[in-house]
């Protein structure tokens, strides 16, 4: 089972602009209300919330009948959710303008029209099509939306699910191995022993443009520094994310279907910033790999590929062709490689993705190098 969110754009005439901000507003504000109460009592309980406070909810804001449900639920969930993180028992504040919607309920969607409930009854608007044709084959089941107000636009997030098969190891066709990095996002090493490049730099340029930025207007301390601040953050959140989709779709759709991905399980990058100089500690490790990952996991997923992620020890200092391993085999400065025995040379990032490979044929036939 694989689940996505789909991000779908709305379009709000005038006349009903007006009619969406106060339904988010006042979802907002119940929210609120409730958080607090969840707060200081610590009951997590739907039943119990719905017994106490449901008639309040729909009096006190006016609320229809599903509303006053799904802000029982949506609070619930986010402090659960909190809980489970391990964060510490504080008040939770819904500070964005938006409303969880349940299909069928508060809202439904076809290839045409949006309708979705609002205080002032039912409206129904148009959207943006484009890469939703697919969603209405009847395979895909559709579950609890957001409705979101950000960046003077309206979007509709999706939570949509579909029951896929696992690749089947026996019928794994093309093995392909992928080195995440800085100065190259990707470098691949495929069966058919090509090399494919996906360039970084000028996104590690861009990124520490921002950086620079970010540091000026955090020395300014003034509201409309913070305000500046916020703006930036939420740009190259949305840079990062579209260089990330960019690069998982291009790879899914150069490799055919039965492919295995072979990536490192780089779950501990963080932790490395130790070992990294601090002026180059933002570019280095805070690139939104774990991100990356769950992208090409799920578009995979949906082209008849798989993803497997391996320990990462070793694949930039082994050599792919006599195994030798030494830390002087790579040079980082120069980005390059040269074993110290048998003296193959190549880019090291190139070497990363062939380790990987090797690492991925291991996989196939013991089915138990993946973590």
């Amino acid at each position: 089972m694989s689940t996505i969110t789909a991000k779908i754009q709305i379009d709000v005439p005038n006349e009903h602009t007006e009619m969406l901000s106060k339904t988010i507003q006042t979802y907002r504000e119940a929210c609120n209300y409730l958080s607090v109460i969840v707060f200081q009592t610590k009951e997590l309980r739907q039943r119990a919330l719905h017994d106490l406070y449901y008639r309040e909810l729909r009096s006190r804001f006016d609320l229809k009948s599903q509303m006053a449900q799904s802000v029982i639920r949506t609070v619930i969930a986010r402090y659960t959710s909190a809980r489970s993180n391990g964060h510490d028992w504080s008040l939770v504040q819904f500070k964005r303008p938006e409303y969880d919607l349940v299909w069928h309920r508060d809202y439904s969607l076809n290839d045409d029209r949006f309708s979705v409930n609002t205080l002032d009854g039912r409206v129904k608007l148009r959207y943006k099509r484009k890469g939703m044709q697919h969603f209405f084959d009847g395979t895909w089941k559709w579950g609890t939306a957001k409705l979101v107000y950000k960046h003077k636009k309206w979007f509709l997030h999706i939570s949509m699910t579909k029951e896929f098969s696992e690749l089947d190891l026996t019928k794994v066709n093309h093995i392909v191995g992928i080195d995440l990095g800085i100065n190259f996002l990707a470098t691949t090493y495929d069966t058919q022993s090509q090399t494919m490049f996906y360039p970084g730099r000028t996104v590690k340029h861009k990124r520490g443009q921002y950086k620079v930025l970010r540091k000026q207007l955090q020395m300014r301390q003034t509201p409309s520094a913070r305000k500046r601040l916020k703006e930036i953050g939420s740009r190259e959140n949305r840079y990062v994310t579209d260089v990330n989709h960019q690069v998982t779709k291009a790879l899914v759709e150069t490799y055919p279907k039965g492919t295995l991905f072979v990536i490192e399980n780089l779950k501990g990058v963080r932790s490395a910033t130790e070992k990294v100089c601090v002026r180059h500690r933002y570019v280095s490790v805070s690139w939104a790999f774990h991100q990356f990952r769950e992208m090409l996991e799920y578009k995979a997923q949906l082209n008849g590929q798989g993803v497997i992620a391996v320990d990462p020890k070793y694949t930039s200092q082994a050599c792919p062709k006599c195994g030798h391993i030494e830390r002087a085999n790579r040079n980082k400065k120069m980005h390059t490689f040269e074993c110290q025995v048998c003296h193959y040379r190549s880019n090291d990032d190139r070497i990363g993705a062939m380790n990987l490979y090797r690492k991925g044929i291991e996989y196939i036939g013991t089915g138990t190098a993946g973590v």
